[in-house]
C-alpha cells in the first residue's frame, strides 16, 4: 500500500482495545538514514477553545500501529505524551 503524508494526515487514530479516539495524525517521525517511519504524532486537543493552549501531543511508536483503514489507523498501546515544546 502506498500513501502520501497528506493522505496520512486525513486518518483518525483509534485504539483497538477500548475504541478511544485520539484525533488525526498531525506529523510523522521519520528515520532519515533508513527512510522508515518511527512514530505517528497526534497534536493535543484545544483547551477552552484554544484560549488555554493545547494538551500535550501524543506519540504512537510504529510498533503500536496495527492496521490502516480507509479513514482510520488502529493502534494497540496507549500513546506516549510529549511535552508541549516538542521535547520528549
Amino acid at each position: 500500500m502506498k500513501m502520501t503524508i497528506g493522505e496520512l494526515r486525513c486518518k483518525e487514530v483509534i485504539n483497538v482495545s477500548d475504541g478511544s479516539r485520539y484525533g488525526y495524525v498531525g506529523d510523522a517521525e521519520v528515520d532519515l538514514d533508513t527512510g522508515q517511519i518511527r512514530a505517528l504524532i497526534v497534536p493535543g486537543r484545544l483547551r477552552l477553545f484554544g484560549l488555554l493552549g493545547r494538551e500535550p501531543q501524543q506519540i504512537f511508536p510504529w510498533p503500536a500501529v496495527r492496521r490502516f483503514g480507509e479513514d482510520i489507523i488502529l493502534v494497540e498501546d496507549a500513546p506516549a505524551a510529549a511535552l508541549r515544546r516538542g521535547k520528549r
